[in-house]
């Protein structure tokens, strides 16, 4: 395997390690406040709040990466350490809840707000340095940590309960520590090998209309996921089973998820970002809706599992995407972009559970149909702007004929 195989999957590890963080803090959550003195009905309004300030921080940091990489040539080291301070404060929380909770929710916001330093700049290093023809199998090798973390976690979740809240965090916090410290040994090897960056324009250019088109595009099919993953499908698998057998359904559609991985690279390579996403984003949108009229508990597993391959050619395009629209310096920015859309699909599917819309008898048909509905106009979209508008982001400009 080359080098850049073995850094891609050194971020594989990251994303696992950090995603499942989440899963821990998510988990333990609800205990923790209660510990501090917060009622349980703030739980959700604590997870709209990461959200929101995932959102800030992630752009921030995005564009943070990309003026430290033009000023210092190296980000890796500084990622790393900003990462240290997360690990840091993740791993306090268990201790600090029964103390206080105005610091608890100070420690809270600190390893948010830090933690957006192995989200962006890892994923920003891939489009800054590596080759055009290798992105999407560098960004499929990290985003299979993330499906993996996604199969994982609803065995992690039963796994943790009963267990003291100290030990998982101390673990967590400890693998996430020592993984970050590779981000100097990653960023050094792609750096090595990459090609010759093109003469850097004496100002930054600002976001263009690709950019909020992209944001806005992303934000659409973002929503029809976690509306689909987080609202309808454990309803829709207890049409067929009980109760008890949820924690071995719902991880089909990661499953469906890290089985895309390696073609999406393969097909993002052939065909282009764009048309890869939108048929990805139309075909999902017609698993969806096999999930949604699925007569038997098969039918259902294997439209999860489509619906699960869709999602992951989409994040690999969507990935490969941004770093062709921020090119030549701009590669941070746009990662802080499409990680601060898909914070905000999150903050607002949370908003809806919030306000009590899957409680809701009248809006239960148009939760089970949004998430389609989504994906078909994010599809529809872009595949008309990958034909006009937007094409020349990923095409090369022809030359003019004589």
């Amino acid at each position: 395997m080359p080098t850049s195989g073995y850094i891609g999957l050194y971020f594989a590890v990251l994303q696992l390690f950090f995603t499942l963080c989440w899963t821990v803090y998510a988990t333990y959550l609800p205990a923790l406040a209660a510990s501090a003195g917060i009622p349980a009905s703030a739980v959700i309004f604590i997870l709209m709040l990461d959200q929101a300030v995932f959102m800030v921080a992630d752009f921030a940091t995005g564009v943070w990466a990309d003026r430290v990489s033009k000023v210092l040539g190296r980000i890796g080291t500084w990622a790393a350490a900003v990462t240290l301070v997360s690990c840091a404060a993740f791993l306090l929380l268990p201790f600090i809840a029964p103390a206080s909770a105005a610091a608890f929710l100070a420690v809270t916001i600190l390893w948010t707000v830090t933690s957006s330093a192995l989200r962006a700049p890892p994923l920003m290093l891939i489009g800054k340095y590596a080759a055009k023809p290798a992105i999407p199998w560098l960004t499929s090798l990290t985003m299979l940590g993330y499906g993996i973390a996604g199969a994982v976690s609803p065995y992690l979740a039963v796994t943790l309960r009963g267990i003291d809240p100290r030990l998982p965090f101390v673990l967590a916090s400890v693998a996430v520590a020592l993984t970050a410290l590779g981000l100097g040994w990653a960023e050094r090897n792609l750096a090595s090998k990459a090609p010759k960056p093109a003469p850097t324009p004496e100002r930054e250019p600002p976001i263009d209309a690709n950019a909020a088109i992209f944001a806005l595009i992303v934000i659409v099919v973002a929503l029809g996921y976690q509306l689909h993953f987080s609202i309808n499908s454990a309803p829709a698998f207890l049409r067929f089973a009980p109760q008890s057998q949820l924690e071995w359904l719902m991880p089909v559609f990661w499953i469906g998820f890290n089985i895309a991985m390696f073609p999406a690279a393969m097909l993002g390579k052939r065909i282009g970002a764009y048309p890869l996403m939108a048929v990805s984003a139309l075909l999902g949108g017609a698993a969806l809706l096999g999930t949604t009229v699925a007569n038997s508990l098969d039918f259902l597993i294997s439209a999860q599992l489509v619906a699960g391959a869709a999602w992951g050619f989409i994040l690999v395009s969507a990935f490969t995407l941004a770093f062709a629209i921020g090119k030549d310096g701009r590669e941070g920015t746009m990662t802080g972009v499409l990680f601060a859309a898909l914070a905000v699909a999150t903050l607002a599917r949370m908003a809806m559970v919030a306000g009590g819309f899957p409680a809701s008898a009248d809006l239960k048909p148009v939760l089970q149909w949004a998430p389609i509905i989504c994906w078909a106009l994010a599809g529809a979209g872009l595949l008309y702007f990958s034909a006009t508008r937007l094409r020349g982001v990923t095409q090369p400009a022809q030359p003019p004929r004589p």
